[in-house]
């Protein structure tokens, strides 16, 4: 373990957290709020309460004299507990005597006790001596009016002296259930008469019990806070050290604290992660993440279990593999591990399923892969590069290279169109479809960061990230530590990050980019400036190792590896699963924090399209990907139809499937006005036609396009099937399609964009019951509009997914539903 990796490293932290305490000593979240004190039977209860006084007194003498032998010079006394009577309020405020120098160090609420923590002074045990002895003989005043200390005392239950778990202030859950875990703690301090003697008789008995102790320290009016590293077991080993603490909270862990170490604490945190971390095999069945950037130098110790010399390659093989931008590398420490501060943070062991694979696409970071005319052409070497040396990996393609302008505004430009080319696999006729992630490109100008949130709207999606069949990623961000108090955050927590692109001001007729979002860290600013700084940012590995371990890293980048690290970690979950229907599992599973939809209140239909414009659909989450919990049904097709077919001289429209939804409908039912939430995903990849002629019209830059539409309440299945048939020959003449169908959240007008489409239904459960059939079908595309390019022929092969989410109930619907949806039915249209 590292010994003095963590001195030093986080005396800030604690600023933003000094209200703490009185989060867990409110008792109004219980149900009717405290009872009072309860009728007791004095002598039982005073002489209980005594009796364990007394057992206190006895070990106080011996205490006293080994803090004398040991120097301590402040403090010296004995913490004592008292634990109020179950669901009553306890009369803390009375435990508390300024007089006697008796001090109330903190109070929590666990359960249906409260607990609150007392410094009692050498020789002031009896002071509580003798409010017990009154309240035995029921002392009155010369008046006649109770001294008795009866409003205190009943409702005490008992007294002991303190042990660790009670002065623990932060929530539960925090506090390792395995008493040898070493983490770093928030060590709360009394100030008493000297701060700076208790702060050393503290760090003394920290040393004395095996804890490090950072010689930095926040101070309040009342209470110091330090950072301490250690176990529970070694910390609680003598009753001294815990009789100088007020309370005690877990630390957060920041980039900042392991991008600070020096190299010599840096490799002993590698060491650890290394120790307890197990990877995969180095065979052809296991799915890489093949970062496109600037290269990896792999003899990371981090990074050289994850991929071999044979796993690096160059567009340039002059340029060689390895990284000299500091860019590469740290992606590949991301796509490998996530986020390195919690991997380091963390004290269980972790499983990593997926290897990694480099191409060295540019030199530096910010630089293009060539001269404007050959960025497609570089792109499409890069990719080709890894599938000539192991033809038959799994793999997800993750680049964060994009141009350093937006003004395509969304139009398919050579690069976006190659994306989308490799990504159907159009020299395969589609045989082998890939998995591209692409960053949306970054904010990196702090004018705009001052201008936050306006500037989101206005600085757009860089090229490539418009290509409709790649996984395009923005940035939001839940670190908000600056760590400084005169610093604040640009973004708040849940909020988009200060470095990501947008859609905002595209043409409505483009795809409605990012798709996603993932952490990509924050700025801070003062009145005057905004800049970077490591605690806002993720930590990774530095691109030379033999400096330095580990770095920071931020933004679209950091956010596009740990979507690709995500779809490695669903392929190697789900081997079976295709391409397009990874790319709809991450989409599907996202949500939208609570503050995003503060800042783009979703309320019309519009309102969401401009939501998902700045967000995507949120923030994905691995658990909702892999599995739906009870009150979640999620359902997944993979089919192939064939949108077209020749007849005559021209080419009409073909296949239409309906798809029967095996919803317990008798379940529904049972629900009534309960409401449900429907949600679907049509992922599938179009081959692009970036001519002049394709740019200028939405029709003609996809091969095909498919729609998908879900049957109405009461409709009958051959007035859906007319309906949808309907819809078809409308889009065939290229007209809008209106349907009345109000409860979605974008509706057919806004989500049928791009390839990907998602949206959501809401309403009754009674409604939804009714509501049996999806239907998938084609509509205008250049396979159609081209028939001298003989493509019409073609399938189209798409993945669905349909879940529905019901209120938390008795009715368990998961189990009344069918393993997997029927096979379709495919309708001539």
């Amino acid at each position: 373990m590292p010994d003095q990796a963590q001195r030093d490293r986080r005396p800030h932290l604690v600023l933003s957290d000094t209200s703490q305490t009185k989060a867990f000593t409110s008792h109004s979240a219980k149900s009717g709020g405290p009872k009072p004190p309860p009728e007791l039977n004095r002598a039982q209860h005073g002489a209980a309460l005594r009796a364990q006084l007394q057992a206190i007194q006895a070990t106080t003498q011996d205490l006293i004299a080994r803090q004398r032998e040991i120097g301590l010079v402040s403090g010296l006394g004995l913490q004592i507990q008292f634990r109020s009577q179950p669901d009553v309020e306890l009369a803390f405020e009375k435990l508390h005597n300024e007089t006697s120098h008796i001090e109330l160090l903190s109070i929590h609420t666990e359960g249906e006790y409260t607990y609150a923590n007392v410094f009692v002074p050498d020789g002031m045990l009896d002071h509580f001596e003798k409010k017990i002895t009154d309240y035995l003989e029921e002392k009155k005043d010369k008046n006649g009016k109770a001294r008795d200390n009866k409003p205190l005392l009943n409702t005490i239950e008992s007294i002991r002296a303190a042990e660790l778990r009670e002065l623990w202030t932060d929530a539960p859950e925090l506090l390792p259930s395995d008493p040898d875990e070493v983490f770093w703690w928030e060590v709360w301090l009394p100030v008493r008469e000297r701060r700076d003697l208790v702060i050393g008789d503290f760090c003394k008995l920290a040393a004395l019990a095996g804890c490090e102790v950072g010689r930095h320290h926040v101070d309040f009016p009342e209470q110091t806070v330090m950072l301490m590293h250690g176990s529970q077991r070694r910390f609680s080993q003598s009753v001294m050290t815990l009789n100088c603490v007020a309370e005690l909270r877990r630390a957060k862990e920041t980039a900042e604290l392991f991008d600070g170490m020096n190299a010599e604490e840096q490799q002993q945190w590698k060491d650890e992660l290394l120790a307890r971390t197990t990877f995969p095999p180095h065979r052809d069945d296991v799915p890489r993440v093949c970062l496109l950037d600037s290269g990896v130098n792999r003899g990371h110790p981090l990074l050289e279990s994850l991929l071999s010399e044979a796993d690096l390659h160059s567009v340039e093989p002059a340029w060689g593999a390895h990284d000299e931008a500091n860019h590469g590398t740290g992606l590949a420490g991301i796509a490998g591990y996530g986020d390195l501060t919690g991997a380091l943070a963390a004290d269980h062991s972790i499983q990593v399923d997926h290897l990694l694979e480099s191409v060295k696409l540019v030199r530096e970071e910010g630089a293009n892969p060539g001269d404007s005319e050959l960025h497609a052409y570089r792109f499409g070497d890069a990719v080709s590069q890894p599938e000539v040396t192991f033809p038959h990996r799994p793999r997800v393609f993750s680049s964060a290279v994009t141009t350093s302008d937006y003004r395509d505004r969304g139009r398919p430009s050579s690069w976006s169109s190659e994306v989308d080319r490799l990504a159907a696999d159009v020299d395969g006729n589609g045989e082998f479809p890939r998995l591209f992630v692409q960053s949306a490109g970054n904010i990196r100008d702090q004018h705009a960061w001052m201008d936050y949130p306006a500037s989101l709207s206005t600085n757009l999606i860089h090229d490539p990230g418009q290509a409709w069949n790649a996984l395009t990623v923005g940035a939001y961000t839940e670190k908000v530590d600056t760590e400084d108090a005169a610093l604040l955050p640009v973004a708040q927590e849940g909020e988009p990050s200060p470095f990501t692109t947008t859609s905002a001001a595209w043409d409505k007729a483009w795809p409605l980019k990012p798709d996603v979002v993932f952490e990509g860290g924050n700025v801070s600013k003062t009145a005057a400036f905004a800049g970077t700084q490591p605690s806002l940012n993720l930590l990774t590995t530095h691109y030379k190792p033999h400096e330095r371990i580990f770095t920071t890293t931020n933004a679209t980048s950091a956010a596009s590896a740990l979507c690709s690290r995500m779809a490695a970690q669903l392929m190697a979950a789900y081997p079976q699963l295709r391409p397009e229907t990874i790319r709809a599992l991450i989409v599907h599973s996202a949500e939208w924090t609570e503050a995003m939809r503060q800042m783009y209140p979703p309320v019309t239909k519009n309102d969401h399209a401009h939501l998902i414009r700045h967000c995507g659909w949120g923030v994905p989450d691995l658990e909702r990907a892999r599995w739906s919990a009870a009150n979640s049904l999620t359902l997944i097709v993979e089919d192939t139809l064939h949108p077209y077919k020749k007849e005559g001289s021209g080419v009409k429209t073909r296949d239409m499937h309906l798809h029967a939804l095996p919803w317990p409908k008798d379940e529904l039912e049972a629900l009534g006005e309960a409401k449900v939430r429907m949600r679907v995903t049509l992922s599938y990849f179009i081959e692009p036609n970036p001519s002049a002629r394709g740019t200028a019209s939405k029709f003609h830059y996809p091969s095909h396009r498919l729609r998908f539409d879900v049957r109405r309440p009461l409709e009958s299945t051959p007035d859906f099937l007319a309906r949808v048939n309907a819809a078809a020959a409308l889009e065939e003449d290229e007209q809008a399609v209106n349907p009345k169908d109000p409860n979605w959240w974008l509706g057919n007008q806004q989500r049928h964009k791009g390839s990907l489409h998602q949206d959501v239904w809401t309403g009754t459960a009674a409604d939804l019951a009714s509501r049996g059939y999806l239907a998938v079908y084609p509509a205008m595309g250049w396979w159609r509009t081209r028939p001298k390019l003989e493509r019409y022929d073609l399938p189209a092969r798409y993945s669905l997914i349909v879940s529905i989410r019901t209120p938390e109930t008795d009715v368990d619907i998961y189990n009344a539903v069918a393993t997997q949806i029927s096979v379709p039915v495919a309708v001539e249209t």
